[in-house]
């Protein structure tokens, strides 16, 4: 059984607030955000934008890094977030 590439990925959202997240695909994610079928929290505050992402070698690496972000002030998560846009894509 192969594992999949998991994501974890941060989203800006028109009220300033910052959401994050894991999906396999991330794309499509940020997509049911956008509709407002992605998340409670992205309802009530609709994305402006996908600020970064990155990848996990599976789910639980993304979880474990989801809940650390989510610990960060959000001063702390804008850097972290400047830093996931300033790697290279593969």
């Amino acid at each position: 059984m192969t594992s999949k590439t998991w994501f974890l990925y941060m989203i800006e959202c028109t009220d300033g607030s910052l959401y994050t997240g894991i999906a396999v695909d991330v794309e499509a994610r940020y997509a049911a955000h956008c509709k407002g079928t992605g998340a409670r929290y992205t309802r009530s505050h609709p994305p402006a934008r996908l600020i970064g992402c990155e990848a996990h070698p599976d789910r639980s690496s993304a979880s474990k890094a989801e809940y650390r972000i989510k610990r960060l002030s959000t001063i702390e998560k804008r850097r972290y977030a400047a830093a996931l846009t300033e790697k290279p894509t593969p």
